[in-house]
């Protein structure tokens, strides 16, 4: 088992780019300082290394099974949670008051980076039930609270979101589910979910589901879906159980990764007796969802990064390990062949890995910055700037992150593609991001649709201010050539705005948005290359005049793969910008008879 990430990086992201200890000003959180941040990482690392990462294989080739009764999983996955939930990481983000920790999320996010690169399927029933818990103790009653967070927050019950349908999808106001007002208060909640992550198991007393729902006779679209908590078994008000609660599973579904998070087809009301109780406002359903599924997406962000992460350290090993071929000039046939690091095309490969994973992590941490301005100091720009990004936040690292676990498998070669060696497990697992929580595609449409507009561009402004205070700091010998390419390609992101937006004015909607997709790749390079200006800058100021060896080798190793994102990946912008400028129809002209 190898490293699961470089703890220099971690370090360097969380105190040196991001300033987390200028958290501890914020009244939320001024009872901690960078020990006690150090004491929490180090007990989240312990844990992830202790009891998720050996098991990560075996839960992967032991995957949950359903018997028409009852779904088993292996007896480390129950370890693995009571060890999360018994160290309070269920809810450290929680106040004081409620058992948690009031950790910041930047600090929150770092201590699941750990267990994500350890295991993502298992911990993937912790981090749904966080989201779902933060939904509850945003929105619902003090007497809904009372019933279910408690238990959810120590362990006792996990949490799950059921959104997806089977002839929905991620369209999600077509949804068919349906509650039905009974005298109590109470509804009665009729209709089948699928894909629903953690729907079944065995590793809690209870689960609680947070379903979309159309009430009867409410309106047809998304202004009329609602929220409910729909336990699997009845809860009374002290928390205790009652009687099941018709939440029937119909079926596991078999993925191709991430086996060890059970995925489930669940039907409510088959018998009709679920009863489900509502948030919040009837027909606001989706704006409460959106809490658990914005924090969903930087979450599978941040899994995709970290998977992709734990991929470019093992290929990194293998590669500095595995002795194959000479170098071009050394034409000897009995000389002693070079570890495979030593090759151009490998040195290549790892270092594209690099630049991809190393720069989502940061974009990930970017955005828990952004969530603790708002949420813990009131900060309003902060909360548009994030609303901006998240569609980028979401996709960059759900597209490069398994880019990045590709070229592991091609380091390793054959090694590689068997199942002795981590790297092919994790390429399955992370090919889940780029698919739940908003595909590429539809986050694009949110992006150029939608968020870029919004406040009057007021995000995109902010934006751009972040970014002309790092190129105002790029005067280094080292960086500023650099500074110089970003500026000709952020030049470029500005002119496809300016053109777009007209289009947008012009009333093309169709041909605007035609190729989306191309927009977030172009948003997400530059973002990325903007994130990796920032790190060079800060790793010089932290370690531009140190005499040691790893500080030196550090820095090296970050300017490097800034020079190869932005000479290398950056520039492929240029060709995307023109097909959106020229608004090329190839892909939409094209007939469905034809294919």
């Amino acid at each position: 088992m190898g490293p699961l990430i470089q703890l220099k990086d971690l370090d360097f992201l969380l105190y040196q780019v991001f300033n987390a200890e200028q958290l501890t000003e914020f009244p939320r959180y001024q009872d901690h300082d960078r020990s006690s941040f150090n004491s929490i990482l180090d007990t989240a690392h312990g844990i992830a290394l202790d009891f998720f990462a050996p098991h990560n294989a075996k839960a992967d080739h032991h995957e949950p099974t359903f018997d028409g009764k009852k779904v088993t999983t292996i007896d480390e996955v129950k370890i693995a949670w009571k060890q999360f939930a018994d160290a309070g990481l269920l809810c450290a983000q929680h106040d004081y008051a409620d058992g948690g920790m009031q950790l910041p999320t930047l600090l929150n996010m770092a201590c699941n980076a750990f267990f994500m690169s350890a295991n993502p399927s298992t911990v993937a029933y912790c981090f749904l039930t966080s989201a779902a818990a933060n939904v509850i103790h945003a929105f619902a009653t003090e007497e809904q609270k009372a019933m279910f967070l408690p238990s959810m927050l120590n362990g006792r019950f996990s949490g799950t979101m059921a959104l997806t349908e089977p002839d929905v999808g991620s369209s999600l106001g077509d949804l068919s589910t349906k509650a039905i007002p009974q005298e109590d208060g109470t509804f009665k909640i009729k209709g089948q979910k699928m894909f629903i992550s953690g729907g079944d198991q065995d590793i809690t007393e209870n689960i609680v589901h947070l379903v979309l729902a159309r009430i009867q006779d409410a309106p047809s679209g998304t202004k009329g879906i609602s929220l409910f908590i729909v336990p699997k078994i009845r809860t009374h008000a002290d928390g205790t159980l009652a009687e099941a609660n018709d939440v029937n599973l119909a079926g596991l579904l078999h993925k191709m990764g991430y086996r060890g998070t059970t995925s489930t087809v669940l039907s409510f009301g088959e018998n009709d007796d679920c009863v489900g109780y509502l948030i919040g406002e009837a027909g606001h359903g989706l704006k409460y969802m959106f809490k658990m599924m914005n924090e969903a997406r930087v979450g599978v962000a941040l899994g995709a990064s970290m998977i992709g992460y734990r991929g470019y350290l093992e290929s990194l090993t293998y590669a500095k390990n595995r002795p194959q071929g000479r170098l071009p000039t050394d034409k000897t046939s009995h000389s002693k062949p070079v570890n495979i690091i030593e090759h151009a095309d490998v040195k290549r490969m790892l270092l594209a890995q690099k630049s991809y994973v190393e720069g989502s992590l940061a974009l990930c941490l970017f955005a828990a910055r952004l969530i603790d301005e708002h949420q813990a100091n009131g900060n309003e720009d902060s909360a548009i700037l994030l609303d901006l990004i998240t569609p980028v936040v979401k996709s960059f690292p759900s597209a490069y992150g398994p880019k990045a676990n590709d070229l592991a498998i091609q380091v390793l070669g054959g090694a590689g593609y068997t199942r002795e060696y981590p790297v092919e497990q994790c390429y399955r697992d992370n090919r889940l991001n780029p698919i739940h929580e908003g595909t590429f595609g539809i986050q694009s449409l949110d992006l150029l649709g939608r968020k870029l507009w919004q406040h009057h561009r007021l995000g995109l402004v902010l934006l751009l201010q972040r970014i002309q205070q790092t190129l105002e700091a790029s005067t280094s010998e080292e960086v500023a050539p650099l500074a110089k390419i970003f500026k000709v390609h952020l030049n470029t992101l500005q002119q496809t705005i300016a053109v777009l937006g007209q289009s947008l004015h012009e009333g093309k909607v169709n041909e605007t948005l035609a190729n989306s997709a191309l927009f977030l790749e172009i948003m997400g390079r530059v973002i990325v290359a903007w994130l990796w200006l920032e790190m060079s800058n800060k790793a010089l100021m932290t370690y531009g005049q140190s005499e040691n060896h790893e500080d030196i080798s550090f820095l090296k190793g970050k300017l490097q793969a800034a020079q190869y994102y932005i000479q290398w990946e950056l520039p492929e912008i240029e060709h995307y910008a023109k097909l959106l400028m020229q608004f090329d129809m190839t892909c939409s002209n094209m007939q469905i008879d034809w294919f």
